[in-house]
């Protein structure tokens, strides 16, 4: 069993930057591909970025590539969005989340994933 805690959200105006660090506890979450989803109000969650077990591959969604960094450090058990230039679309509950498959193609959905956190705010206004 993983446990995933979100941290770092908040109001920032656009432009800004903010970033978001998920914990884990229980099982190390090293052998797992981590993602961050987000869910804004009356959308369904949507994929943002995922890094696998490595941390040698990273993936984004179009929305935010060149905005967003994800990385992580397996030794601390600790992953991050490093989230730049934020927009008012960008306003959303942000989740954390570890997935136990093998396989590319499910970590950009929901339904990839095993382990959830149980979110964050993050809101663009000015």
């Amino acid at each position: 069993q993983v446990q995933l805690v979100e941290s770092g959200g908040g109001l920032v105006q656009p432009g800004e930057a903010l970033r978001l660090s998920c914990s884990g506890s229980g099982r190390t979450f090293s052998p797992y591909t981590m993602g961050w989803f987000r869910q804004a109000p009356g959308k369904e969650r949507e994929f943002v970025a995922a890094i696998t077990s490595s941390g040698g591959s990273t993936y984004y969604a179009d929305s935010v590539r060149g905005r967003f960094t994800i990385s992580r450090n397996s030794a601390k058990n600790i992953v991050y969005l490093q989230m730049n230039s934020l927009h008012p679309d960008d306003t959303a509950v942000y989740y954390c989340a570890a997935s136990n498959s093998w396989r590319l193609s499910v970590y950009f959905r929901v339904t990839g994933y095993d382990y959830w956190g149980q979110g964050i705010q993050v809101t663009v206004s000015s």
